[in-house]
């Protein structure tokens, strides 16, 4: 008996959670939502791991279970970094996939804003999350996903 795909999702303010539901009724896939206890939400459905509130609680979480192969829905880079480079998937609400090729660059355009902001400049936020945006969520997660189902 094979194991299905996991998709691990960093669920504290992540924007396409119905995307990823729908996604997982097309595919043999098993869909976890990771939260702080902060975030603890009302619709349980026992999808939903809770975790401390502590800094990085979340990510520790995924980075301690998500296997190579597996599917991982972020907007942290520092988490994309260290899935990446282990044969995880790794992609944002917005339809990116993160790359272990591109993390270098990705990491130090990070820095650069936070040394920016450090000195008391503004740097511009994500803009508003579009249809656009979950358009191409819904295509990179399908592929990802047939993409896997093929293997199997």
């Amino acid at each position: 008996m094979t194991k299905n795909l996991t998709v691990y999702v960093d669920a504290d303010a992540c924007p396409v959670k119905e995307e990823i539901l729908a996604a997982g009724t097309l595919y043999p896939v098993d869909i976890f939502f990771i939260a702080s206890y902060a975030h603890v939400s009302n619709n349980d459905d026992g999808r939903w791991i809770y975790v401390d509130s502590e800094s990085e609680a979340v990510d520790m979480y995924i980075v301690n279970h998500a296997q190579s192969g597996d599917i991982v829905v972020t907007q942290d880079h520092g988490l994309a970094s260290l899935l990446s480079g282990r044969g995880v998937y790794v992609l944002s609400p917005r339809g990116i996939t993160f790359s272990e090729q591109e993390m270098d660059h990705t990491l130090f355009r990070r820095f650069l804003s936070a040394k920016q902001r450090r000195a008391g400049g503004r740097v511009k936020g994500p803009r508003k999350m579009s249809e656009s945006d979950r358009t191409r969520f819904r295509e990179s997660l399908k592929r990802i996903l047939s993409i896997n189902e093929g293997k199997r």
